[in-house]
């Protein structure tokens, strides 16, 4: 399930990001497909690693791996708060800028990945809901 869980969430988030970064932050297509992929790369591996952490650490504090809308901000919050580590120094090493430029980009690219994670999330539990979250059989 978090092998498709992160997978999808990167390949439509890529997909949404490229043509909407080029045009936002008026750099080449290239560039940004690339800040993209990369930033997708390295997003992937802490989709799988994050999510597996945060669930098993919600089954030892709750006894379930259900996320009521307030955990789901939380979970959406602390995720991105870790891209955000991840990311900044290979952003402005690969565009050539400083760290401050590099953080100021991503602080818009996180808000569009704030939202986007969310409505996704959301959408995802609806499509593929976890089996303690569905009814018990009769």
């Amino acid at each position: 399930d978090r092998v498709r869980h992160a997978l999808s969430f990167e390949i439509i988030g890529l997909a949404i990001f490229t043509p909407l970064a080029t045009l936002a932050f008026d750099k080449p297509a290239l560039d940004m497909g690339m800040i993209g992929l990369i930033s997708a790369t390295v997003a992937t591996l802490w989709n799988f690693v994050f999510n597996i952490g945060f669930d098993r650490a919600m089954i030892r504090a709750t006894g379930s791996a259900v996320k009521s809308v307030p955990v789901r901000i939380l979970h959406t919050l602390m995720f991105e708060g870790g891209l955000v580590v991840l990311l900044i120094p290979m952003i402005a090493w690969y565009l050539g800028i400083t760290l401050w430029q590099a953080l100021v980009m991503d602080i818009a690219i996180v808000a569009f990945y704030l939202v986007y994670t969310f409505f996704f999330n959301v959408a995802y539990d609806r499509v593929y809901p976890l089996p303690e979250a569905q009814p018990a059989a009769a």
